[in-house]
């Protein structure tokens, strides 16, 4: 646990050991919620695919309508009893038959104020490491999506999508729609390429945004045909590594000090630099259909 003099809010990252049974994940992770809230935190973030195992062939399996599901109304009721803000990880979603990978968001009053599908999937192929095609079940969704906690305005994105800067800077950028203080991904990176790029890209989207961004990884299961790197992490807007994970199941609760955003953007205040008479990040907008 970090802490800091002066604290907006505390924020915990729950590294979840995920296992082949979803009632298991479920239950683990309500009972992890109850111990952040006891350690004060009001921010509480869970990993993609926190109730099932992240594989192509188990999602529709796995999958539930959202908010109807049983693993939403389990969210819902752990942040309604411990009136905290639940950052959902992701799940499979199921939707006119169609399966996406969703994160949900829930208040301390227990509503769903927030809903996130994973815009850019995971179809990579690298030779004598990693082959995965996500896109050969799941279908991506077409928005940005923000919550309000306090005076902050957070962003969301899962795993793959923290690799495409535009997204993030679409976050960032000064308008009514989106300037956002935090950036939050939920994200599950292989062991293959977990070292090389996983604090890398953290750190990078962190920096160009001037704003703090949270991976929430699984714990590292050996025993999963999809191993995951584990070393969830919160950034700061100086691209400094407040607190980290290592592979094991563990949590982390970290103090958040917003002004360290206010002064870097003061300090170094590259949005107001930025040459928009040459160069340009726009959003299109996409209703969503049963968003």
């Amino acid at each position: 646990m970090t802490s800091t003099n002066h604290s907006d809010f505390r924020v915990a990252i729950l590294q979840l050991t995920v296992v082949a049974h979803k009632p298991t994940n479920v239950a683990i992770a309500v009972k992890r919620i109850q111990k952040a809230q006891i350690n004060g935190c009001t921010l509480v973030i869970l990993p993609e695919c926190f109730n099932s195992p992240y594989d192509t062939a188990l999602f529709r399996q796995y999958s539930e309508a959202i908010p109807g599901g049983e693993t939403c109304k389990a969210l819902s009721q752990a942040a309604k009893s411990n009136k905290v803000y639940i950052v959902g990880g992701s799940i499979p979603e199921i939707c006119d038959e169609k399966i996406y990978n969703t994160c949900t968001v829930w208040d301390p009053d227990g509503n769903m104020i927030a809903k996130h599908r994973k815009v850019h999937l995971f179809d990579v192929n690298i030779p004598g490491s990693t082959c995965f095609k996500e896109s050969s079940t799941i279908s991506p969704g077409n928005s940005l999506n923000t919550f309000q906690l306090g005076k902050f305005k957070i962003g969301l994105g899962i795993c793959y999508d923290i690799r495409f800067s535009e997204m993030a800077a679409l976050y960032r950028k000064q308008s009514l729609l989106f300037k956002c203080d935090m950036l939050i991904y939920p994200g599950a990176f292989c062991t293959e390429i977990g070292p090389l790029h996983w604090s890398l890209l953290t750190r990078f989207r962190a920096m160009e945004n001037q704003a703090f961004v949270a991976v929430a990884s699984p714990a590292r299961n050996t025993d999963s045909s999809y191993v995951a790197w584990g070393h969830s992490m919160i950034v700061d807007p100086w691209g400094k590594v407040i607190d980290e994970a290592t592979e094991k199941d563990m949590d982390l609760y970290i103090d958040l000090d917003f002004g360290i955003r206010a002064n870097i953007r003061q300090q170094i205040p590259t949005e107001n630099q930025r040459r928009t008479d040459i160069y340009d990040t726009i959003y299109v907008a996409n209703n969503e259909k049963n968003k």
